[in-house]
């Protein structure tokens, strides 16, 4: 299951931005995002992750594949960007010369240049700055699963009134609200 509902930095919450709803202060702070083994669509602006990218590769020359892999694990699972943003990354670090690669196999190994070294030299600060802001967010959203998880065992593996119909509503929209949860299960059992 994915969910898109993460801006660039801070992120939005549902129940306003002043706090409130998922995301406020009584379900766990400001975490930014929302749901479980949640795939949040852009959450680095460009520049964000050619520069990630480009610090991931200084630690040792990487496949895209393990690219993604590295930035997944720096948040926890909670952010897997795509190869169709992680490649035209790569291919910019390339041409910008910070960068090059080598073919193996149907694979490319990207290993950083001189230049890429001084080039991250010079944006290590904002390196620093967004690799704390994405383990930041995969710290909150691994206490908002023990959460959760916590209130499934609590309630039988449903979540609080599970089977209590919304008052007021079309019998369809609890019908579907039924479904929705039924789908979420089966999601997060899949994934275990």
């Amino acid at each position: 299951m994915k969910f898109a509902a993460m801006g660039r930095r801070g992120g939005w919450r549902f129940g306003g931005p002043g706090g409130g709803g998922f995301g406020g202060p009584s379900f766990g702070g400001d975490w930014g995002g929302f749901g479980d083994n949640m795939r949040i669509g852009r959450m680095l602006a460009s520049g964000d992750l050619r520069l990630i990218a480009l610090y991931f590769i200084e630690q040792q020359p990487r496949h895209g594949y393990e690219l993604i892999k590295a930035i997944e694990d720096q948040t926890k699972g909670v952010y897997v960007p795509s190869p169709g943003v992680v490649y035209p990354a790569l291919t910019y670090l390339e041409e910008a010369g910070y960068v090059t690669s080598t073919a193996e196999g149907n694979k490319r190994l990207y290993t950083i240049t001189d230049t890429g070294r001084a080039h991250l030299a010079d944006n290590r600060s904002a390196v620093q700055g967004t690799l704390e802001h994405l383990a930041r967010i995969g710290e909150q959203m691994h206490k908002v699963r023990e959460r959760w998880e916590e209130v499934n065992r609590q309630h039988g593996g449903a979540g609080p009134d599970a089977d209590r119909d919304l008052d007021e509503v079309a019998p369809a929209v609890n019908d579907a609200r039924r479904a929705l949860k039924q789908a979420i299960r089966e999601a997060l059992r899949r994934r275990d």
